[in-house]
């Protein structure tokens, strides 16, 4: 008679766990399938384009009209920040609405609230930066 055999069974954190980093690894693929389609199509065009170069070809050109004066001109860096802050707050409103649903789900509560913890702690050294250098006073 064969006695019956008992495989070790994983807690439910470690099934739970191992799903999670799975799809980092799904992500992660797919961020070197896409790093790899640029430079395929990146070295495809350096390889099949005609390098002909000539005095025409090598002139700094705007528009289709030669340059005229200073290539140097005043440009107002408080929009760029403005528009740099703007850009953070977005991703992080962006990061909060999954972060949400997947808190809720068991097994998930203690890491992800200390990813998200992580993540405003780098946005807040952020807007500290940005407020000890004076950026955000409006004038």
């Amino acid at each position: 008679m064969r006695q019956p055999t008992v495989e070790p069974t994983v807690g439910a954190t470690g099934v739970v766990a191992a799903d999670y980093f799975q799809t980092y690894s799904v992500v992660g693929l797919l961020a070197v399938i896409g790093v790899l389609f640029v430079a395929v199509a990146f070295g495809a065009g350096r390889l099949l384009r005609p390098v002909v170069p000539t005095p025409e070809k090598l002139l700094t050109y705007e528009c289709g009209v030669d340059p005229v004066g200073e290539g140097w001109a005043h440009t107002q860096v408080r929009y760029y920040v403005y528009a740099f802050l703007y850009v953070i707050f977005a991703v992080d409103s962006i990061f909060l609405f999954p972060w949400a649903t997947v808190f809720a789900d068991p097994g998930y509560g203690a890491t992800t609230l200390v990813e998200m913890f992580i993540f405003l702690g780098f946005l807040a050294v952020g807007l500290l930066y940005a407020y000890k250098k004076g950026v955000l006073a409006w004038t």
